[in-house]
């Protein structure tokens, strides 16, 4: 098939990219995104995430008039839906941007026309995504219906990559590419081959959808084993560290490092997925996710602790006069997304509960969001050092990896990424 027009819906940290990527190969690509600044900003040739070399291929596709942002969704030979598939407060999952994009995508459409679903999302939501098209375009047929000979093509085809490493990974990596029909895996198949090197492998729509929640799910778990340990290993008064070092030269063990939860709109989301479909029989997985979920609060406990015994070490002072410091906010190292971060909720935990200062370094972001502007001051790594009492590692940013422990020796310290404990 020929796409000579390629339309993302969505122009966060998955979307953007895969814009740019296929503008990079001289295709005609129009993004959509409900955010005006972040249109502003694309068409100016900028980029509004942090992710390495991003810029360079964004503004050359601009540049170049291959890739253009536009509020309002504009006819296409393909559409690739990018936006957020968060959880309800119930831990079921919200379909609301899906649904929206569909909606507006609608209108637009033609016979021939291809829709993918990249949004990360249970079980049954590309069918309902096909759905919600049919129901706006009562002219046009979809597999549901028509099989082979719809009008209009539908797929899921999950992201894979990791931030960071995003524009090398949706190159490199193999693709797992979930049709409603044999038809619609291979019209998905010859669009992707535009920029895919890896192999594009072909399976159904639900079962490209489980794909990526196990994928997930597989980590999640493996995560909550390590942050268990770390949990059982304080109790024992065992360095978790050291004894994962010792554990892992087993020539079949490999297990990951503890931190102080599990962030990112994946990992801390995907799970829940499977959950809600399957409550009964998802035991291990749903414990898996209470186990992470929990070790937040565990963290908290810790830094309350290290306040308590800096004060008995200091007992002229009070905790009004405790300053902590929160090393890192976003949800991985190294990296701008605050989204479902650990970091930030413990943040705003000992925000509210502590009665001295708070203060906080992210060396990847220039402001703090909505929630935490004007309640918490971001500083450097250096002032953090100099004005706090208790420090409280979150995320092992390159940064914080350079400092040496010896300046270290005043202070009350949480290492909860095992950078100067190990």
């Amino acid at each position: 098939m020929s796409f000579q027009t390629i339309s993302v819906i969505g122009l966060g940290y998955i979307g953007l990219p895969t814009a740019a990527v296929f503008a990079s190969r001289k295709k005609q690509v129009i993004g959509v995104d409900v955010n005006p600044n972040a249109v502003a900003i694309i068409n100016k040739g900028s980029i509004h995430i942090v992710e390495p070399d991003l810029d360079m291929v964004v503004h050359a596709a601009v540049t170049n008039g291959y890739l253009r942002a536009t509020m309002v969704p504009e006819p296409a030979d393909a559409f690739l839906i990018a936006v957020p598939t968060p959880f309800n407060e119930d831990y079921t999952p919200d379909l609301g941007y899906i649904e929206s994009a569909s909606k507006a995508i609608a209108p637009v459409l033609k016979k021939g026309d291809l829709v993918i679903l990249e949004s990360t999302s249970p079980v049954g939501a590309t069918e309902q995504m096909s759905a919600w098209l049919a129901a706006a375009r009562p002219d046009l047929s979809f597999p549901q219906n028509c099989g082979e000979d719809s009008d209009i093509r539908i797929a899921h085809c999950p992201e894979r990559v990791l931030p960071g490493h995003v524009l090398r990974e949706l190159v490199q990596n193999d693709r797992v590419i979930g049709g409603m029909t044999p038809k619609c895996s291979a019209a998905a198949v010859s669009l992707y081959q535009i920029f895919v090197e890896g192999e594009c492998v072909i399976t159904n729509a639900r079962t490209a959808e489980m794909c990526k929640l196990t994928e997930n799910s597989f980590r999640d778990t493996n995560i909550a084993f390590a942050n268990e340990l770390s949990m059982i290993c304080d109790k024992l008064e065992i360095n978790v560290w050291e004894l994962i070092r010792l554990a892992n030269r087993h020539p079949r063990v490999n297990i990951l490092q503890p931190g102080p939860g599990v962030g990112g709109h994946c990992i801390a989301v995907d799970p829940w997925f499977i959950v809600s479909k399957t409550p009964d029989e998802a035991r291990l997985i749903r414990t898996a996710r209470e186990v992470n979920d929990s070790k937040p609060e565990w963290v908290l406990e810790k830094t309350k602790l290290a306040v308590a015994e800096f004060l008995q070490a200091n007992p002229h002072k009070t905790a009004r006069e405790v300053t902590i410091a929160c090393l890192g906010l976003a949800f991985k190292p190294d990296i701008d997304d605050l989204r479902e971060s650990p970091a930030l909720a413990i943040t705003q935990k000992i925000l509210a509960t502590h009665p001295g200062p708070v203060i906080a370094v992210e060396p990847n972001i220039e402001e703090l969001p909505n929630q935490l502007a004007g309640q918490l001051k971001l500083v450097s790594t250096e002032s953090a050092i100099a004005d706090a009492n208790v420090i409280v590692l979150l995320v092992d940013h390159k940064t914080f990896k350079k400092i040496p422990p010896s300046i270290l020796t005043s202070h009350k310290v949480v290492d909860t990424r095992g950078v100067w404990s190990a």
